[in-house]
């Protein structure tokens, strides 16, 4: 039997999210392994990776929303813009600010903001990543990016230490948002240079902590025999999207890849489709070309034995 599902993993600090795919594909036994966007080394937290048929699913998850708890240190600012990173400006912290001043600077950021990512990432320009430049001791201009900070709070009161200051902070943001740079231009607003000194991923659309599961774990439910109950349906990705139920008939014709005249419950610019057994059969969509008509974008059902 294929494994075919999502893995929820807590991923551990120091490891790539490569490494987990590695890791993964080792534990399970298979090739078929897909993560759905990466998470810094320095970062642990919800890292969801789809397992077999699961990896088509892939592509409606990474533009979840997602979820940190995290720290802004301030007092000094870091090449990387967090803690793994050489420090780059120092300034003691002479000021005190009143809880009431701190959330007002973090109110600030709530919606669309614009971020300019860190030189530490990932983000291409004229072809090569950033941290490629960055290594090589190379500064470009780099481009600018909106993103949507959907809450931002306090979780701490801050905390002055020897020059420094730090607090903790939750916040829930869109996709492509980076949250060392949030700390930094927190700390701007703030009038001190600033570095994000820890952070983990709390959320990742609709999957949580409390879902996650370490390696550890999972090697334990290897040697249990209980390694593939670890993996949740893949339709689990597609929830968010408006879901239709079709009879036996239309199910044969989507089980062909047919183009569809637009009717009851298939109405929806992009939509999932369900047998009455409660299988999901594919993702449909209006054709592009063909009014009154949905084509298949993606298709689940298979005859292959799982």
């Amino acid at each position: 039997m294929n494994p075919n599902g999502i893995l929820i993993l807590h991923k551990p600090r120091g490891m790539t999210s490569h490494d987990c795919v590695m890791k993964v594909r080792r534990l399970f036994q298979t090739r078929k392994v897909g993560h759905t966007g990466t998470l810094d080394p320095d970062v642990n937290g919800v890292l969801p990776i789809c397992i077999g048929k699961a990896t088509k699913v892939v592509e409606y998850m990474s533009g979840y929303s997602k979820e940190y708890e995290g720290e802004v240190a301030l007092g000094f600012s870091t090449t990387t813009e967090d803690a793994s990173g050489e420090v780059v400006e120092k300034k003691l912290i002479t000021d005190k600010w009143t809880t009431e001043e701190l959330d007002d600077v973090l109110n600030d950021f709530k919606g669309e903001i614009i971020q300019v990512p860190p030189m530490y990432s990932a983000v291409k320009v004229n072809g090569r990543k950033l941290y490629e430049y960055a290594r090589a001791g190379k500064e470009v201009e780099r481009p600018q990016r909106n993103v949507t900070i959907h809450s931002l709070n306090r979780l701490t009161d801050i905390s002055y230490k020897e020059g420094t200051a730090s607090f903790r902070f939750r916040v829930y943001c869109s996709k492509g948002t980076y949250v060392r740079t949030l700390a930094v231009d927190i700390g701007q607003k703030l009038g001190y240079p600033a570095y994000m000194s820890d952070l983990i991923r709390t959320s990742s659309g609709p999957y949580s902590l409390e879902d996650s599961i370490t390696f550890e774990q999972l090697e334990e439910c290897k040697e249990n025999g209980q390694l593939f109950s670890q993996l949740i349906p893949f339709e689990t990705a597609v929830d968010y999207l408006p879901k239709t139920i079709v009879d036996e008939a239309t199910e044969q014709q989507i089980k062909n890849g047919s183009v569809l005249p637009i009717k009851k419950g298939l109405e929806q610019l992009r939509f999932t489709v369900y047998n009455k057994k409660g299988e999901c059969l594919a993702v449909y969509k209006r054709h592009p070309t063909k009014d009154g008509f949905v084509k298949p974008e993606k298709m689940f059902w298979t005859n292959e034995s799982s």
